[in-house]
């Protein structure tokens, strides 16, 4: 398993490096003008230098929040830490090449800058969320392999739904939060094995889980507001998806001290529930981060988020173990996919509304199309209806596929349970 290890990091660093060599290029600085056939032009806007605060908040987002997210599994903690910074570090590198043949190709080469690699942490992160749905159950050469091919299917679903209908995500609620919750979970179903899941015991949390949750929370409220805004219309549009996702954080933590102990007997609340509501505020205000022009509105949504995780850890966690055979270790269903989807249905109903009036000059920022004449409203809001089964069939089709090719006999672990664990393939 080392050996396969190795040999894979050799093979696929090699190739980045090859395709680097021949494809990619810095940004000149007169590449403002690069995508302004694209749709979704804000994406992939001009650079604004190395030092903006969206391009270093994506990475704490990336390597402190997530990276603690996965820390919490007694017998896997420091391997899945070290797993996340591999996942990372490769799917960075492949996402601004798959990307970059779609949204930054020009006379032959790939140019690349600050935005591009916030857009790789993008997908970066759908697939760290794709890898939460199967942690623990997965060696180092598996989540890379997984890594490849989700990269890819993320980049195809995003440039099907941002460029080709013309969709507003800009904060990811379809492409990140739902892409990534669904796709992990298919996979996870594809790898249902019921001999080893019936191990509880490699569930068990280690004794520092809640101090990584209260640091990994901290690290989520004070870069996720700005991270979410990260590819967001220039200028005007920006303050509103910060102060939106910051006002959703708010109202799913108070949601939490809702409903928690009502649900639970636990006399007070653990740390980790608190975490994943700040993730279930983020994911609903992926796509209507930008779209809302009255705070209250984001505190209903994000609300609406907390409830709806805490009710899917109550009741829709043991259904889909017991009868679906889904195993979910990190709950990315019930923190991402369910506050995921509802954002995208928000986001459809805001769509239909939308009007020049409501949005003060801001429509062409928001929804271009409406405000260019080429679309109504309504027919904004049937396109940005339409991507959800869009992302769900993608996310589907693809697991099912990495699945079966991650259950391969020469991928797999050997058969003895301590190879399963963590201090095999990390010094611990």
């Amino acid at each position: 398993s080392r050996l396969q290890l190795s040999g894979l990091c050799f093979l696929l660093q090699i190739l980045t490096i090859i395709l680097f060599a021949v494809f990619v290029r810095y940004s000149p600085e007169s590449s403002a003008e690069l995508c302004s056939q694209q749709l979704n032009c804000s994406r992939r806007k001009p650079d604004s230098g190395f030092q903006h605060p969206r391009f270093r908040d994506g990475h704490l987002r990336a390597l402190l929040g997530f990276g603690l997210l996965v820390a919490f599994l007694g017998r896997y903690g420091p391997g899945s830490v070290a797993t996340s910074i591999l996942t990372v570090a490769f799917a960075v590198q492949w996402a601004i090449l798959i990307q970059g043949f779609l949204y930054f190709f020009l006379n032959g080469k790939i140019h690349v800058g600050a935005q591009s690699v916030v857009s790789a942490d993008f997908c970066t992160a759908a697939i760290l969320i794709s890898a939460g749905a199967v942690l623990g159950r997965v060696n180092p050469v598996q989540m890379l392999l997984l890594t490849l091919l989700g990269v890819t299917l993320f980049s195809l679903n995003e440039y099907i739904l941002l460029s080709l209908m013309g969709v507003s995500d800009s904060g990811g609620s379809l492409t990140v939060h739902t892409f990534g919750a669904y796709f992990g979970l298919m996979v996870s179903r594809i790898l249902h094995q019921s001999h080893m899941d019936k191990r509880k015991d490699r569930q068990n949390v280690g004794p520092l889980s809640d101090v990584f949750a209260v640091i990994g929370t901290i690290y989520l409220w004070i870069f996720w507001p700005s991270f979410s805004s990260a590819t967001t219309a220039r200028d005007n549009t920006e303050p509103w998806a910060v102060l939106n996702t910051y006002f959703s954080l708010a109202a799913s933590t108070m949601a939490t001290f809702v409903l928690s102990p009502v649900l639970y007997e636990e006399s007070t609340l653990r740390m980790v529930q608190i975490q994943d509501a700040a993730l279930a505020s983020t994911a609903v205000m992926g796509m209507p981060g930008e779209m809302l022009v009255t705070p209250f509105g984001a505190l209903v949504a994000g609300f609406l988020a907390g409830l709806i995780s805490l009710l899917g850890f109550r009741f829709l966690t043991p259904v889909l173990r017991s009868r679906l055979k889904i195993q979910d270790t990190c709950e990315v269903h019930n923190i991402h996919g369910l506050p995921g989807i509802l954002g995208a249905l928000l986001g459809t109903l805001l769509a239909a509304l939308a009007t020049a009036d409501a949005y003060s000059g801001r429509l062409e920022l928001v929804f271009p199309l409406v405000a260019q004449g080429s679309r109504t409203a309504t027919d904004q809001a049937l396109c940005q209806l339409c991507a959800l089964p869009i992302t769900l069939l993608l996310a589907a089709v693809g697991g099912c596929l990495v699945g079966a090719l991650l259950k391969l006999k020469v991928l797999r672990s050997p058969p003895d349970p301590r190879y399963q664990e963590s201090k095999v393939l990390w010094e611990v």
